[in-house]
This record gives C-alpha cells, sequence and structure tokens, in this order.
C-alpha cells in the first residue's frame, strides 16, 4: 500500500494573528485621531481632515461635510464669581504696585537716609514714616518740614479709590504731661494731625481712618536708643479692597532705587 505524504508543514506560522491585531491598533489610531479633530471643533482642521481619511479609504473628499458642535457647559455662578474676584484681585495688585513706586519717587530722598520705607503685602501698601520727620519729641505738632512731604503724599493718592488707615506709635517710655496723660493720647492724636492733612488736601475724609497704638505693636526691641527710635513711627497703610483673594505679591522696586523696602 503506498504511503499517503504529509502535507501539513513541520512547522505551523503561529504569528498569523499580528495581521488582525495591526489592522485593529490602526483603526483605532484613526478613530482617536477623528476623537482629537473633533474635540478642538477647529472648521478649516476638521475639513482637511475629513477629506484626507476620505482618500485613504478610497472615498472622494466632500467639502459640505458638516462639523460637529460641542455643546459648551456654564460655569457654576460660584466659580464665575470667584474667577472674576480673583482677576480683579490681580489688577488690583498690580495698580497698587504702581501706586507704591510713585511713593517711592515722591519720597526717595527720605527712603535713601531710612526714614521712610514703602511695602507691599496683601493687606495694601504700606509707608512707614519715622516720628522724628513728622514731630519733635512728646509732641504732635507736625513739624513744617514734613508738611511738603505729606502733602506730595496725598497728591499722589487723591485720586486712588481705596482706603487709608493712619496709625500713630510710640516707644514704651511713659509720658506724662500737660498734654498727654499717657503714649496712648500720643500716639492717637499724632494719628489725626497726619489725617487732618491728608484731608486738607484732596484726600475724602471717608476715606480716612486714625488709630493710636502706643508701643504695642513695636517693630525693635525698645532697650537700645535706636530701637526705641524705630519704634516711633506713624504708619500710612493704603487698604486693599480683597486682602483675602489672592496671595501675596512682592512689590517690585521703582527704578534706580531697588526694593521698597529699605533697611
Amino acid at each position: 500500500m503506498r504511503r499517503r505524504r504529509r502535507i501539513a508543514s513541520d512547522h505551523d506560522n503561529h504569528d498569523r494573528w499580528l495581521v488582525s491585531y495591526a489592522d485593529f491598533i490602526t483603526l483605532l489610531f484613526a478613530f482617536f485621531v477623528v476623537m482629537y479633530a473633533v474635540s478642538a471643533v477647529n472648521e478649516g482642521k476638521y475639513r482637511i481632515l475629513a477629506n484626507a481619511l476620505g482618500d485613504a479609504f478610497g472615498k472622494t473628499g466632500s467639502g459640505d461635510l458638516p462639523v460637529p458642535q460641542l455643546a459648551s457647559t456654564p460655569l457654576p455662578p460660584e466659580v464665575k464669581q470667584r474667577t472674576l474676584k480673583q482677576q480683579q484681585a490681580i489688577e488690583e495688585q498690580a495698580h497698587m504696585t504702581d501706586v507704591a513706586r510713585n511713593l517711592l519717587d515722591v519720597m526717595g530722598p527720605l527712603v535713601k537716609e531710612g526714614k521712610v520705607r514703602v511695602t507691599q503685602s496683601r493687606r495694601g501698601v504700606s509707608i512707614e514714616i519715622n516720628a522724628n520727620v513728622l514731630f519733635e519729641p512728646g509732641r504732635a505738632e507736625l513739624e513744617p518740614r514734613s508738611l511738603e512731604v505729606l502733602r506730595a503724599v496725598a497728591a499722589t493718592l487723591s485720586n486712588e479709590p481705596f482706603s487709608l488707615e493712619i496709625t500713630g506709635h510710640t516707644d514704651n517710655v511713659p509720658i506724662r504731661n500737660s498734654a498727654f496723660a499717657s503714649n496712648w493720647e500720643l500716639s492717637a492724636v499724632r494719628a489725626t494731625s497726619v489725617v487732618r492733612l491728608l484731608a486738607d488736601n484732596g484726600i475724602a475724609p471717608e476715606r480716612l481712618y486714625a488709630i493710636g497704638r502706643e508701643a504695642s505693636q513695636p517693630i525693635a526691641a525698645n532697650d537700645t536708643p535706636e530701637g526705641r527710635a524705630r519704634n516711633r513711627r506713624v504708619e500710612l497703610m493704603i487698604l486693599s479692597s480683597m486682602p483675602d483673594t489672592i496671595e501675596e505679591i512682592p512689590v517690585q522696586g521703582a527704578p534706580g532705587q531697588g526694593s521698597p523696602a529699605t533697611p
């Protein structure tokens, strides 16, 4: 009897599945390309892509293919309001930085001498003036030499919308004379003297606040003459209308004057 020859190959091809897999991956890639183009909603690019895919699959491109339109989801009102407030806070901070630079220009000589400091924080712009620039020791009448500086400050701030908080500070050395029973009265009357001058030079009274802090908020040690001299000061704070809306942004120094925080 004649022996039948084996038809099957001794080595079967086990990689034939790769052809189908490659076709599947190609179609999947084309699908995601189409999805990306649809999400972009760019009419020109979509028509170019549609025509190119039509040519690739043997169909004639058409210039009248409909462009898909994605339904827009409106933002919740609270998200819109928060975004608007953040944008307004950024714009206000930038404007306050310009105000700080203008004040640096106005008070440049005193800034260089270390008698005035101009800084910015989330709360606003602070102008810290050493008391010996404004007053004689133990007195609350403004010195004539300080009037020009304060008038220049008033002119810079007169058209601004911000409120101003003026705070008087003293050292911890007790005072008792016929005019002031304690440093509380002295610090409050000094702040009021500055407020009155600003109001007389174009700043609306409703924007002004006077506060006396006595020696309760020292910025230096009171056990040295230099420290006590630093603590005797008047601070003008230009108040931000939205201090808690944005993170703190440092002031950029005015041209040629470095940082506004002068040591």
